[in-house]
C-alpha cells in the first residue's frame, strides 16, 4: 500500500523550540512531535521544562531533550548551542521564547526597556547567530520566529512589547536574505489573543474579555492554531515561502 503523501510531516525533522515549558512554547513542541519532530525543547524553568519533555516522550519514541537555559546570558546560550550541535544540524527552530510588559511610555523606565529588548529581541536573534555561525541549520531548514499583532496595531500599555515584535519583523527580512543561498528560510507569526493561561492577566488592561471577544469575528486563538501555523512553516509545504509574516488575529484587523 502506498503510504499517504503529508507535505506537513516533519518526519526527520529535529527541530529547537524555545521557551516551551509552558504556553505556546509547549503546546508548539508536543504538535510538532504528534508530526514526526524530534524535538530539543528549552526553557528557564527546570520543573516545568520535565513536565514537557515527560510529554514529549510519551508521544514518541525519538530522543527528544530538554535543556534548562536563560537565552538572555550569553553563557548559556553557547550551553545549549554546544549541547545541540552535539546531536547533529537541526532542520527548524521556533523562537516561542518571549515576554510582555505593561507600561504606558510617559511612565516606563530604562530598566524596562532593556528588559523586555533582551528577552524578545537579542536572545532569538543572538541564538540564531550562534546557531548559524556552527552551521548547525540544515539547509532546505526552517526558522520560525513568533511575533504579535502587537507589531501591526496600536495597543495603549504595551510600547515596549510592540516595538521589540515590530523590531524582529524588520530583522527577519533581511536574515531571510542573509540565509536563502543555503534554502534556508526565515519567516514570522503574528498571532493576537490565544487562550493561554496569561489571556486573563490581559484583562487587567484591557478590561472585560467579553468586549473584547467582540473585536475578533473568529473569536480569541488557541495555542493549537498558531502550532498548526508553525508546523505548515517547518514543513515543506511552505518551502516556497521566506522573509513574511503570517497574521493571525480572528479577523480583528479587518472587523
Amino acid at each position: 500500500m502506498t503510504p499517504t503523501f503529508n507535505p506537513f510531516s516533519l518526519a526527520s525533522h529535529r527541530i529547537l523550540v524555545t521557551g516551551s515549558s509552558s504556553g505556546l512554547g509547549k503546546t508548539i513542541a508536543l504538535t510538532c512531535a504528534r508530526m514526526g519532530a524530534e524535538i530539543i525543547c528549552t526553557g528557564r524553568d527546570a520543573q516545568r521544562l520535565a513536565q514537557t519533555l515527560s510529554e514529549l516522550k510519551a508521544i514518541s519514541p525519538h530522543a527528544h531533550q530538554a535543556i534548562e537555559a536563560d537565552l538572555t546570558k550569553a553563557s548559556e546560550r553557547d550551553e545549549l548551542v554546544a549541547l545541540v550541535g552535539a546531536g547533529g544540524t537541526i532542520n527548524g527552530v521556533v523562537h516561542s521564547a518571549g515576554i510582555s510588559r505593561l507600561s504606558p511610555v510617559r511612565m516606563m523606565t530604562e530598566q524596562h526597556l532593556r528588559e523586555v529588548q533582551s528577552i524578545n529581541v537579542d536572545a532569538p536573534m543572538l541564538l540564531t547567530q550562534a546557531l548559524l555561525r556552527r552551521n548547525l541549520v540544515a539547509a532546505d531548514g526552517s526558522m520560525v520566529f513568533i511575533a504579535s499583532i502587537a507589531a501591526h496595531i496600536g495597543v495603549p500599555g504595551v510600547a515596549a512589547y510592540s516595538g521589540t515584535k515590530a523590531a524582529l519583523l524588520a530583522m527577519v527580512r533581511c536574515l531571510a536574505m542573509e540565509v536563502i543561498k543555503r534554502r534556508i528560510r526565515a519567516n514570522c507569526l503574528s498571532p493576537a489573543l490565544v487562550e493561554t493561561p496569561l489571556l486573563e492577566a490581559t484583562a487587567t488592561m484591557i478590561g472585560s474579555l467579553e468586549q473584547e471577544r467582540a473585536n475578533y469575528p473568529l473569536g480569541f486563538g488557541k495555542p493549537e492554531d498558531v502550532a498548526n501555523a508553525v508546523v505548515f512553516l517547518l514543513s515543506n509545504a511552505s518551502r516556497w515561502i521566506t522573509g513574511t509574516t503570517l497574521v493571525m488575529d480572528g479577523g480583528l484587523t479587518i472587523s
